[in-house]
């Protein structure tokens, strides 16, 4: 399906130089004695990048269909990451780091997540937005320090490492946001 410049909303799918993007933010720009623009900041869905553009009213676009398929992680090996299809275990793929992206650092195994297709190929995940996750390793806090709201770094049971509230010990279970990488709240205190 073709759109023009008005189409190209929120969430709407379309071919741009080759690549399949996503528009994020769309505004429409009346310039004087000029015919009206749309500025459209949108996000490649191979490479992750996010750029503005202004399109006219006599541009087309080619509309895409991003097909979403729940695949489950397994685990991940060097930069390779190994998933399944989610109802049958032997069929088994990976996807590299740059496909994966920060998202990887937050996955356990067995973790149900997204795939997004475009022409058959796997380009990207999207992993649950928030996470638990058990604090593999945190610094000791000094007693009575803890009350002034200073952070440390603790490292998680997948290997990602997060700033934390003093507070945070080793064995506890931590809710992280898997698309800024941030510490959300504690869910369980360890013995």
């Amino acid at each position: 399906m073709s759109l023009n410049y008005n189409d190209l909303r929120i969430g709407t799918t379309f071919i741009f130089e080759g690549a399949p993007y996503e528009v994020q933010e769309f505004a429409f720009l009346r310039m004087q004695q000029r015919k009206a623009v749309s500025q459209v900041k949108m996000k490649n869905l191979i490479n992750g990048k996010i750029i503005t553009r202004n399109f006219h009213q006599n541009e087309t676009f080619e509309e895409v269909e991003i097909i979403r398929e729940t695949v489950k992680f397994l685990y991940a090996n060097h930069s390779q990451f190994w998933f399944c299809a989610k109802d049958n275990p032997s069929q088994r793929f990976f996807l590299t780091e740059e496909v994966v992206g920060q998202q990887g650092l937050f996955l356990k195994p067995n973790t149900n997540v997204d795939a997004q297709k475009f022409q058959d190929k796997i380009i990207n995940i999207l992993a649950p937005v928030k996470m638990e996750l058990k604090v593999k390793e945190a610094p000791p806090s000094d007693k009575g320090n803890t009350a002034q709201g200073g952070s440390k770094q603790a490292e998680l049971e997948t290997g990602a490492k997060v700033s934390v509230p003093l507070f945070i010990n080793t064995g506890d279970v931590i809710r992280v946001n898997t698309q800024t990488g941030e510490y959300v709240e504690r869910v369980e205190k360890s013995n």
